[in-house]
């Protein structure tokens, strides 16, 4: 008996942590939404934030958006090949890099560089007293560090997307042309007769939602951090686990509620 009501205390205290902390998270993710829209604004932190988000996550992007796109030439060949569909692999990498791998990896890729850097930077001030600091001065610490960095994430990894799309489709194109063997205007047309524009859009939709996600559990994880420096480095493991987890999720409820009628 004692078992059973343990096992219960357990699930009725995992059921109402999981509850509050969905509820924290919206609060946090309104509070910092209303904060974009509302004066004062401050667009040089807006364009820090840019270039530390979008900027110098330009090189990780663009090396796995390359190579992804090269394993995923090589891969189509190896299996289309055993029915003799060769002539698909260029509508398949250019679907899959637009429509999935794109805003997928690069959301990943940005979230263990950009975000969990938020989360650090942050839960720093946190644990310092930097943010009473900013609340003692009068300075609303939400649109002072959270807003300026949800509105970057959410501009900057669109267009790191664009970038990653290119160089994805790039990458097939190399690996088709100068190891397999395919003429390079017969994969081009192949390509451009495949791609319909809301394959593009609906990657970048994605991508606006995964960047918002990344600084969205960064801050929130960031903002939240207690506990000197081993808070600080818990706050930053959460903020990544959960921001990759957060955009595997919405990828499926995304393609869901975009290609599925």
């Amino acid at each position: 008996m004692n078992r059973l009501l343990n096992l219960v205390a357990l699930i009725g205290a995992v059921a109402l942590g999981t509850v509050e902390f969905i509820g924290e998270l919206s609060l946090f993710a309104l509070a910092g939404l209303s904060h974009i829209f509302r004066p004062p604004y401050y667009p040089r932190l807006v364009g820090k934030a840019f270039l530390e988000i979008g900027y110098f996550s330009l090189p990780v992007v663009a090396l796995t958006a390359v190579f992804t796109g090269m394993v995923l030439a090589l891969q189509s060949y190896t299996g289309f090949s055993r029915f003799g569909a060769e002539s698909a692999i260029a509508s398949v990498v250019v679907l899959s890099v637009t429509r999935e791998l794109g805003p997928v990896l690069a959301g990943l890729m940005v979230s263990g560089r950009a975000g969990a850097a938020m989360a650090a930077e942050l839960g720093t001030m946190r644990v310092t007293d930097q943010i009473d600091a900013l609340t003692t001065l009068s300075t609303d610490p939400m649109k002072y560090l959270v807003a300026p960095r949800l509105l970057a994430a959410t501009i900057a990894l669109p267009l790191l997307v664009v970038l990653a799309d290119i160089l994805g489709v790039l990458g097939g194109y190399l690996v088709a042309t100068q190891k397999l063997g395919f003429s390079s205007g017969t994969y081009l047309i192949s390509t451009f007769t495949n791609l319909k524009t809301m394959d593009v859009a609906s990657g970048l939709i994605k991508a606006a939602v995964f960047g918002f996600i990344i600084a969205l559990m960064g801050c929130f994880n960031g903002y939240r951090s207690k506990g000197g420096a081993q808070g600080v480095g818990t706050a930053t493991t959460a903020a990544v686990v959960s921001a990759s987890i957060l955009i595997l999720a919405l990828d499926y409820i995304l393609t869901q509620v975009l290609f599925v009628k």
